[in-house]
């Protein structure tokens, strides 16, 4: 599976180097609209082996250096790919299990997500279609069972951050905007991670699908690495495309 340039600077051997040797690379991969379909609901999101038999191999290959960086918590990382059970970054940065198993923590204030969590608990029940989910240390209002309400959500949620927004932060995504503390990323995760053996000394890859995995792209191209955007044709600071979940997933069996 050929990736599509985004940048034309970038050199054929380079942009193709993967598909032939994956020494001195790492992988960090995005889960829902990267490695799985988006689902009108997350808890629709289903495991799937065939595609844990992959990531099994391509740790093997990888010689380790392969972790999974969402929005998700490392709970539900780890039942979405089970038996794998990979380094992960969770909570888009706010927690992260090292290679080695060790739980790193982002120190969050639970009194402001606790407030919000009241005022958007009571917006989403008076709006049919609407799903809070409630990730304990950050929160999610999604919207795509009512595309409608987007504008309305987002004023929503900026207003119920607004009185805490020295402790927390929005972060719009596809048919959802997420409520999370301040002060990690899913780019502060991975450059945590590349400190970190078997990552230290590597280039990262980066794959992603949304506006969430931006600073992971910049965070990539910054360590001499490639991002990879999975989707359609929205600007981005990715080097690479692929069209499509079962494209990407193509493309990273042909790596083992």
């Amino acid at each position: 599976m050929k990736l599509q340039s985004i940048n034309s600077t970038r050199s054929e051997t380079e942009r193709l180097i993967l598909a032939r040797d994956v020494a001195g690379w790492a992988l960090f991969l995005d889960l829902d609209g990267t490695l799985f379909e988006l689902a009108p609901r997350p808890e629709d999101v289903k495991n799937d082996p065939a595609l844990s038999s992959v990531l099994a191999r391509l740790v093997q290959r990888f010689e380790g250096a392969v972790a999974v960086v969402s929005g998700r918590t490392i709970e539900s990382i780890d039942n979405l790919l089970s038996p794998c059970r990979l380094p992960a970054a969770g909570l888009h940065g706010l927690e992260r299990r090292s290679f080695n198993g060790e739980i790193h923590q982002v120190p969050i204030a639970l009194d402001a997500i606790a407030a919000v969590r009241e005022g958007l608990r009571c917006f989403a029940a008076q709006h049919p279609g609407l799903l809070l989910e409630d990730k304990g240390k950050a929160l999610a209002m999604h919207y795509r069972l009512a595309p409608h309400l987007g504008l309305e959500v987002l004023e929503v949620v900026k207003a119920a951050v607004m009185p805490h927004h020295h402790a927390l932060g929005l972060q719009p995504g596809k048919m959802v905007v997420e409520v999370k503390p301040r002060g990690a990323s899913k780019g502060t995760a991975i450059s945590e991670f590349l400190r970190e053996g078997p990552f230290a000394g590597r280039r990262p890859v980066v794959a992603g699908d949304d506006v969430t995995d931006e600073d992971a792209f910049a965070l990539a191209r910054s360590f001499g690495g490639t991002a990879i955007r999975v989707g359609g044709p929205q600007r981005t600071l990715a080097d690479e495309r692929l069209p499509d979940v079962p494209s990407f997933r193509r493309w990273l069996e042909s790596l083992i």
